[in-house]
């Protein structure tokens, strides 16, 4: 079997996880920023913009699952030199995308309020939440570009460029917010709103940069015969290996916001803890989605290489990476409660509630580590998205989802132990996760296979 060399595997890791960290990093900091800028006018506006975040979360789950399918393809296509197939997977990225993305800003843009209703029943949360989308609609629109667009770019090369327009993102949208919140240098005082107006004006920033990039750095275009006309090949092979991916983003990621839905209709104290325990957990998870995103790049490239040996070797390490990383992460998030509790601004309830949740993260990180690496990284890395599909959907609507409203609504059951419940997702569906891996049906060059 052919040995890894340990410094190619590290450089090559790094070059891809250090910029991938740090973006993840700085787009989990635009929440934080808006939270602790509007944390200065009320826990109710700060839990209002929370809960209107999960909105882009929605959109970000069809969008990511069109790109995390591109991805595994182009992957496999870079490692062998394919790159009229590549550019043909970018047109087909954004001919899927372009339906979602017109839905989610005509929603939010004109019905914002029955958008908002679906994840609270809490008037003064819908009230602060409707101007915030109506503003916020057009982000949607420039985050669905620019996620295409650094797919393409992460793929072939160009991660440290994604990483630069993330930069920008996210000190634009510090800045942005400061002025447009409290309206300073002669700018309105626009409140949430201004928050809003922000993250529009910062995302389409970050997508004419990748635009730039894009158009500067690679011979990729986005043609408008690859938008329309679609490779048969190519279609057969996108939905053979990404649809089960898709619908496994897809019922995950409503799994989750109906988590929120659950606790965002318990006590408002709840909603507020829940809202400030979920930025902490996205926060301390950066390194664990970079890790998973770049365990799709590099095992990709093997694969689609042939060398199926030097994969399976990777893989080996990249999980073992994932379990010392989940455990550090976790004790990073629980032992950060103190510092949280004592920075933000809510009633002793709500701080009673927060130090529960982030006590609990300690266990999830863990899990969500493990799981994201091999499940989204690896596993989709070799075609194999099927297992994904079936053991998230099981784990999250089979159980969790159904034993969470029970516990909420029919059982009335103390809001800690519902949180609980609702945090166990990542933690059982271990054990059925690592026998899967080790079975290693992953390795597979999905390229030259017959569709």
């Amino acid at each position: 079997m052919e040995q890894v060399n340990d410094t190619s595997f590290r450089k090559k890791l790094i070059s891809l996880i250090l910029p991938m960290t740090l973006q993840n990093l700085v787009f989990a900091l635009v929440p934080i920023s808006d939270a602790v800028m509007l944390l200065f006018l009320s826990p109710e506006a700060m839990t209002s913009v929370s809960l209107s975040a999960q909105v882009p979360f929605v959109l970000s789950l069809f969008i990511y699952s069109i790109t995390a399918g591109g991805s595994i393809l182009a992957a496999q296509y870079w490692g062998k030199g394919d790159t009229e197939s590549i550019e043909k997977i970018f047109g087909y990225m954004f001919s899927l995308s372009l339906p979602i993305m017109i839905i989610f800003f005509s929603c939010t843009m004109i019905i914002p309020e029955g958008v908002i209703g679906v994840f609270t029943d809490k008037e003064v949360f819908i009230t602060g939440a409707v101007p915030y989308l109506r503003y916020a609609s057009f982000s949607y629109v420039f985050m669905t570009l620019a996620m295409i667009y650094e797919t393409l770019l992460k793929n072939v090369g160009f991660v440290k460029q994604c990483t630069i327009a993330s930069i920008v993102i996210v000190f634009l949208n510090i800045f942005l917010n400061a002025v447009f919140i409290f309206g300073l240098f002669g700018a309105p005082e626009m409140g949430i709103s201004g928050a809003a107006l922000a993250t529009s004006i910062s995302n389409g920033t970050g997508f004419i940069i990748c635009l730039i990039f894009n158009l500067k750095l690679t011979k990729f275009r986005l043609r408008f015969k690859n938008i329309f006309r679609v490779d048969l090949d190519l279609r057969k092979r996108f939905s053979k290996y990404t649809l089960p991916y898709t619908l496994n983003q897809l019922l995950w990621g409503f799994g989750f916001a109906m988590i929120t839905v659950i606790l965002g209709r318990l006590e408002e104290d709840v909603a507020m803890a829940n809202s400030i325990a979920t930025i902490i957990k996205d926060l301390v998870s950066c390194l664990c989605y970079a890790i998973a995103s770049g365990s799709v790049i590099v095992i990709g490239n093997e694969l689609g290489a042939n060398r199926l040996d030097k994969a399976k070797l990777y893989g080996d390490k990249l999980f073992k990476i994932g379990v010392i990383s989940g455990i550090i992460l976790g004790i990073v998030a629980a032992a950060s409660s103190p510092l949280v509790i004592k920075f933000v601004n809510l009633s002793e309830k709500a701080e009673h509630y927060l130090l529960i949740m982030l006590l609990m993260c300690s266990y999830y990180i863990l899990g969500r580590s493990i799981n994201s690496i091999l499940i989204g990284g690896i596993f989709s890395a070799g075609g194999d998205t099927k297992f994904g599909f079936i053991c998230d959907t099981l784990t999250m609507w089979a159980f969790i989802v159904p034993l969470g409203y029970i516990a909420a609504f029919k059982l009335d059951l103390p809001p800690m132990v519902v949180y609980f419940i609702l945090n166990l997702d990542e933690i059982i569906k271990i054990p059925a996760v690592i026998i899967h891996y080790r079975k290693y049906k992953w390795v597979k060059n999905i390229i030259d296979e017959e569709v």
